[in-house]
């Protein structure tokens, strides 16, 4: 394929490896020709690049297949997810995931990266819903919209946020920056 059809989400190959596009650009400098302006996510390690590819070169696509699947728990050998249609249970190392745990409840589905077979990453929601379990209380008059305060929430993910917030809270977590992003509306 050519690099003017490369878009975010597509899996590319480059140098042996499985890239997921996150971001494209098309570039036109004043001068020199058209390039597209990538950055990756190796979808094995996790490891981020930046890529220049010109309009003349070739990109090979790659095959990843995305299936809905439900994270049912963690044990020493890493995290047990289970394939909606199958039934077959996975387990994947924790080292492949990275911190994608802290955002993920047992029994919740989520979508996983699979690649020649096996689970190889989980995408994540832009934002997550999770429960407060250790925080200090609020002190009573403090309105200043800056104050922040440490919390834990229930899968183990540090955080912090706004003193009004308390213990058994459920709050909306982003999963790109791991900040507070205001209170659950179901909650």
């Amino acid at each position: 394929m050519k690099p003017q059809e490369v878009r975010n989400g597509l899996s590319i190959e480059i140098d042996g490896q499985p890239w997921l596009v996150v971001q494209n650009d098309h570039v036109k400098p004043g001068k020199g020709p058209a390039y597209v302006q990538v950055k990756l996510k190796n979808i094995l390690t996790g490891g981020h690049m930046e890529k220049r590819l010109r309009s003349g070169e070739n990109v090979e696509q790659v095959n990843i297949d995305r299936r809905e699947m439900e994270y049912l728990y963690s044990d020493n050998t890493g995290a047990v997810f289970m394939d909606n249609e199958t039934y077959d249970q996975t387990t994947v190392p924790q080292d492949a995931l990275g911190d994608a745990l802290l955002y993920l409840k047992p029994n919740t589905a989520a979508t996983a990266l699979v690649y020649k077979g096996n689970v190889v990453t989980v995408e994540l929601p832009a934002s997550v819903e999770l429960e407060i379990t250790d925080t200090t209380p609020g002190i009573k008059g403090a309105t200043a919209t800056n104050q922040l305060k440490e919390a834990t929430c229930e899968t183990g993910l540090k955080t912090r946020v706004p003193p009004f917030i308390t213990t058994g809270e459920v709050v909306k977590i982003s999963t790109q920056t791991g900040e507070y992003l205001g209170r659950a509306t179901g909650a």
